[in-house]
């Protein structure tokens, strides 16, 4: 690998930011196991291994950045309230963090979004507020922290919660180094800009593979487009990665340079993922936590020949969800 030298002028992210993060967090989240798949590497010819981070403290990586914001921002000076939108693992893993610290925190969610995630951020002792879909949720969460004063932490729109996303890297290039491909899911594009600039810059032929639901597919748009454009995100089982992200977010340009490919996957897809990680792994994955194990056994990245990490990024689904997507097939 290359000398570490991470720096990306678009989130302003350096290597001292996620040593720093991982320091930071390191007593509130686990190191998350990496495991090899020999399901999945018997299927695709590669050396396939799982980042777990459905087995994450809150269920899912956000973890990492939620934690890493609040104390960044303790650092500087105590917020009097945090305000966020989140389609519900964000809104776990801040509530958390804001028990944690004892600070009130207010999160609006879509209307469709698990019970099971928003029965975890209402247990932690957040307010929860209902809006008709992501989009609205999140600009309800920014006027309503204006109108109060309450400090708005995205989900992804944040320079700390990338920088806390991206200690993933870290731990995966130090338990793997023969690592040299990543495959992703994509929702508001804060776990990709992290890892892959963390990646990139340790190892600059790093391959890195975003994976979108076929249903809501913002950045693969985009890329196409050349800018930010806005689509018409349609229903997915993959809940956590559907919407748009903010029209002004830092993560649509790392993802320009960084990322080599964007794939989108079917909803039979992330069905299929689901079941075959019960079968060949023994795991509970949400559908967005599936969404990257889906592009890789539907072979919609080639792998052949490399040692690939795929992020499983959440296991916060419904029981009765669940039940229905094992007994479908």
């Amino acid at each position: 690998m290359t000398s570490p030298n991470l720096m990306t002028a678009e989130i302003g992210l350096q290597l001292t930011d996620v040593l720093r993060a991982r320091q930071r967090i390191a007593p509130h989240v686990r190191r998350t196991p990496l495991t090899r798949s020999t399901w999945l590497s018997d299927a695709t010819g590669a050396d396939v291994w799982l980042k777990l981070e459905s087995l994450q403290v809150s269920n899912s990586f956000k973890a990492r950045g939620a934690f890493n914001a609040v104390m960044a921002r303790m650092e500087r000076h105590r917020p009097s309230a945090l305000v966020t939108a989140s389609a519900g693992n964000h809104g776990r893993a801040l509530a958390m963090a804001a028990k944690t610290f004892g600070l009130p925190l207010t999160v609006f969610t879509p209307a469709d979004a698990p019970q099971v995630k928003t029965a975890a951020i209402a247990r932690l002792g957040a307010a929860l507020r209902t809006a008709p879909d992501y989009d609205a949720a999140e600009r309800e969460a920014k006027a309503f922290a204006i109108q109060t004063g309450g400090e708005f932490i995205s989900a992804y729109n944040d320079s700390e919660v990338i920088a806390g996303a991206a200690t993933i890297a870290l731990e995966v290039l130090e338990d793997q180094p023969a690592t040299n491909a990543f495959v992703l899911p994509i929702g508001g594009g804060g776990l990709i800009s992290g890892v892959a600039a963390a990646a990139k810059r340790i190892d600059s032929a790093m391959d890195i593979t975003g994976v979108e639901a076929a249903a809501s597919t913002p950045f693969s748009t985009s890329l196409k487009a050349g800018r930010l454009v806005a689509i018409v995100p349609g229903p997915t089982l993959a809940d956590g990665l559907a919407g748009n992200p903010d029209p002004d977010t830092m993560t649509f340009k790392p993802i320009q340079q960084f990322v080599d490919r964007i794939v989108t996957v079917t909803e039979e897809e992330l069905v299929a993922a689901i079941v075959g990680l019960v079968d060949g792994e023994r795991l509970i994955v949400e559908g967005a936590g599936a969404a990257a194990v889906a592009a890789v056994a539907a072979r919609r990245v080639d792998l052949s020949g490399r040692c690939a990490a795929v992020v499983v990024s959440g296991a916060n689904i419904d029981r009765a969800r669940f039940a229905s997507v094992i007994h479908s097939k």
